[in-house]
Parts: C-alpha cells; structure tokens; sequence
C-alpha cells in the first residue's frame, strides 16, 4: 500500500510544473493575465504519488510493503516510479500476488529496487552507467540520444521535485536480479 501512496505522489509531482493563467481586470478596465505556479514539491514522495493519480497500483504495493513512513521520510531519496500502465504489462495475477501478505519480503525487494539514496537528477542519471538500489542491487542506466533507460524500462518523466527526493517516471516495472 506505501507502494501506491508513492506512485500518486510521483504522478503529482510531475503535474506540479503546470501553471495555469486567469484574467483579472486591471484599473484600466484591460484585462491581464495573472499566472499562478501550483507547486507540488511542497508533498513528499508519497503525498506526490496519491496525488498525480496514476500511481494507485504503486501506491497500494508501497501500503501494502509497510513503506509509506519510510517513502515519508527525511530522505533524500530518487524514486523510479512505474505507472499503472507499467505494472499492468506484468503478467496475469502478478500484482495480485505480490500484494497477499505472504509475499510482503518479495514485494519490498522490488519497490526497494525502484528507489536509489539520494536525489539523482535527469541531468545527474545520463552521466552514470548504473546506481544502486535501496534493495543493495544496482540498476543498469543506458542512454540513447534523449532515451533514458532504467533497466530496460524507458523513462518517460523526469525531476518531478518532492520535500524528500525527487520522482522519475518509468514506462515498467524494473525486477531485481533472482538470488541476490
């Protein structure tokens, strides 16, 4: 359930650099444009994840892991967040699976695989061929022109700024390596 908590705080993060723009009359009788910054890095990882709204499998394997105090936490902490989209590419049952209670360690070995100490910025993640994991394992960076990739998975949203990290989005669901 921390899981989800971190996905929808990833998809807020990502919908914060929006600005939105209203008319307001001026005393001249002109009409102006007033912008207005809605700032989401002002939420933690997980407040950002529930947040964005596309994260609600995350978010319920982050509740479901116990993680959500620690996804809360001081940090700073770099999250690879899959979409729902991205989870629902697993196989038939898999999420399903991960979630029961009796899979809690499997499920926090992946979502701690997702999350690298630190905040690693889009500009910071293209100068190094891999980063380790909060899990212990590393992750393989590739990039190809402006394709990023996290282990074969495609970064599709990058710097989405939390309190306590910073969120990436990823197109998959990226697995740790059996038996390590």
């Amino acid at each position: 359930m921390k899981i989800s908590a971190f996905v929808f705080a990833a998809v807020a993060v990502l919908v914060s650099g929006v600005s939105f723009a209203q008319t307001c009359p001026s005393q001249g009788g002109h009409a102006e444009v007033v912008s207005t910054v809605v700032r989401v890095d002002e939420k933690d990882i997980v407040d950002t994840a529930v947040g964005a709204g596309s994260f609600k499998t995350l978010v319920a394997a982050v509740k479901a892991a116990g993680l959500v105090d620690t996804l809360k936490g001081k940090g700073p902490f770099t999250v690879f967040a899959p979409t729902d989209e991205a989870f629902a590419k697993l196989p038939k049952g898999t999420v399903e699976s991960l979630l029961k209670p009796e899979n809690k360690d499997k499920l926090i070995a992946i979502l701690t695989y997702h999350v690298v100490p630190g905040e690693v910025k889009a500009a910071d993640v293209v100068k190094v061929k891999s980063a380790k994991t909060v899990q212990g394992q590393e992750v393989t960076v590739k990039v190809d022109g402006n394709t990023v990739m996290i282990d074969g998975a495609k970064v599709i949203k990058t710097d989405i700024d939390c309190t306590n990290g910073v969120i990436h989005v990823i197109d998959s669901v990226i697995l740790p390596k059996e038996g390590k």
